[in-house]
């Protein structure tokens, strides 16, 4: 369940130690891109703010400390940097789906939570956007 932050919403209680989950996350990513759905959004970039929370499911903990047993934050990070930079999408919407998409992908991945925020579309608003969820039913 998300609560307000500043500026931000956090997710409590996502890691969960009796189902074996837990909690990876991504806050604050600011990126440039083309997005939305009028004719000066599709040719000025604008900034916008990704959160990302995953819940993954626990193997029975990095034994070997090793990176390939575990959900790295630097490889969805880039995932979300490539998806961003691919060329003008209209809606937050959108942008938000492929990005659970993109996370869902790996077979730890439970479930994504995605918060994409445009942050300079009102002046007397810190930012616009949409927050999602979704799960991995395999």
């Amino acid at each position: 369940m998300p609560i307000s932050g500043s500026n931000t919403a956090h997710v409590r209680n996502i890691a969960d130690a009796g189902n074996s989950i837990r909690h990876v996350f991504i806050r604050d990513l600011v990126l440039t891109c083309l997005i939305g759905v009028y004719k000066r959004e599709q040719k000025q970039p604008q900034r916008i703010r990704i959160n990302l929370d995953l819940a993954v499911r626990e193997g029975a903990g990095p034994q070997d400390d090793k990176l390939s047993e575990v959900v790295c934050y630097e490889d969805v990070a880039t995932g979300v940097r490539s998806l961003v930079s691919e060329g003008h999408v209209n809606l937050v919407e959108t942008l938000a789906e492929r990005i659970a998409e993109m996370c869902l992908t790996d077979d730890k991945v439970r479930a994504a939570r995605v918060r994409v925020e445009k942050l300079d579309v009102f002046e007397d608003a810190v930012s616009v956007g949409v927050e999602i969820e979704r799960f991995n039913m395999s």
